[in-house]
């Protein structure tokens, strides 16, 4: 099943065809062109965010209102984009991603004042965004963080703490910060807050580099003044800020490992048709058709999970917290076994600086890790389906 039979499916409309299929002819035109992120990883991500920005393909981050493609956060818009591009270009994959995931509290916690002044410049290209929620010590158990947001005054607070592996962290416009205000003991005792990057005690404490490269930074805050105009939500809301846009954004984590996954498979078929191996084409062995056969059924099966998430969402569900985990683990794990097929496949060539599989190893490691460790969302689904016993 090609993206194509996937968006035949009864999950889509026809502007979701239509936005894909613009997406497509676009990336396949301009992203070859961009600069490559070995080289310079933070201007290589400027780049993909100006060039999405300015062919309009970062209005799905943001709600019509403020110049975005519909009424609210689509889900499925977003999960296509990430499909696609993740399919031709890891890092246009990540900065689309980041600055859907950078506003997407703004859009559904902000005053609209925020709204006004944060959502346009990022639909355009002409800011980045960045969602800074794990620290050293709280990753997977966000109600174990530790950075506090302290009363300065009657309208401001002081944030003081340290977070990590922040996307975008370095190169961001503004983060979303969560932090202890204290209302109540764990997850119910965090706030959210905007904070700008030239905010005084705000400084980028070390950049972290990774297998694939994207920007990535711990970040420190010491004395951080921040007005209380720039929280999101109500005191003590942190969580829920937080939750709310991961059950949004997590889906389309998966359907980004679908991209890659899809990509992989497709390299995978053009080297069984044309490599040759004891005088005959590899596809004509019987492992070879054993490994396309299971590629090819389990990117099927995470296409389903992904855009049955979006599509629950879209049509209204409050909360997709259980379809967006099963998305998020099966489609991620799944991409991981497809990819190592794919590099299987092409032999030593497969392990090669330059091959897209073996850049396709590298992309997908992460995604089993970050907006919720594979394990995490094994303890999600199976709460939620014990709590139904």
């Amino acid at each position: 099943m090609t993206l194509a039979d996937t968006l035949g499916l009864p999950f889509f409309d026809e502007h979701h065809r239509r936005f894909a299929n613009d997406l497509v002819r676009w990336a396949d035109a301009v992203l070859r062109d961009l600069p490559h992120g070995d080289a310079d990883v933070d201007a290589a991500c400027r780049a993909r965010v100006a060039a999405l920005g300015a062919a309009g393909f970062l209005r799905p981050c943001v709600p019509a209102a403020h110049g975005g493609l519909h009424p609210h956060l689509d889900v499925r818009t977003l999960c296509i984009a990430r499909e696609v591009l993740a399919s031709r270009d890891g890092l246009a994959d990540f900065a689309f991603a980041m600055q859907g995931l950078g506003t997407g509290a703004i859009t559904l916690f902000g005053a609209e004042e925020m709204r006004r002044r944060y959502l346009p410049p990022v639909r355009d290209g002409k800011t980045i965004a960045a969602f800074a929620l794990s620290e050293p010590d709280a990753g997977s158990d966000v109600a174990a963080s530790a950075a506090t947001a302290v009363a300065d005054g009657p309208d401001h607070v002081r944030i003081d703490g340290v977070k990590t592996w922040i996307s975008n962290g370095g190169i961001a416009d503004h983060y979303v910060v969560f932090a202890r205000t204290g209302e109540a003991p764990g997850a119910r005792g965090l706030s959210a807050f905007i904070v700008d990057s030239g905010t005084p005690g705000l400084t980028i404490d070390e950049r972290i580099a990774i297998i694939a490269p994207h920007p990535l930074a711990t970040l420190r805050f010491s004395g951080c003044r921040v007005p209380l105009t720039n929280r999101l939500g109500g005191p003590g809301d942190g969580f829920k800020v937080a939750m709310a846009t991961l059950d949004i954004f997590r889906a389309t984590v998966g359907a980004a490992a679908l991209g890659f996954a899809r990509r992989a498979l497709q390299e995978s078929i053009t080297r069984a048709a044309t490599r040759r191996l004891f005088g005959a084409p590899l596809g004509d062995l019987q492992m070879t058709q054993a490994a396309i056969a299971d590629s090819a059924t389990e990117v099927d099966a995470a296409a389903l999970l992904v855009y049955r998430a979006a599509w629950r969402k879209d049509s209204g569900a409050t909360r997709v917290t259980r379809e967006a985990a099963m998305a998020k683990m099966f489609a991620t794990e799944a991409a991981q076994r497809v990819i190592d097929r794919a590099v299987q496949l092409h032999g030593g060539l497969g392990v090669t600086k330059g091959v897209k599989v073996e850049e396709l190893y590298r992309e997908i490691r992460a995604l089993r890790i970050y907006e919720g460790a594979t394990e995490v969302q094994k303890i999600v689904i199976a709460r939620d389906a014990l709590k139904n016993h």
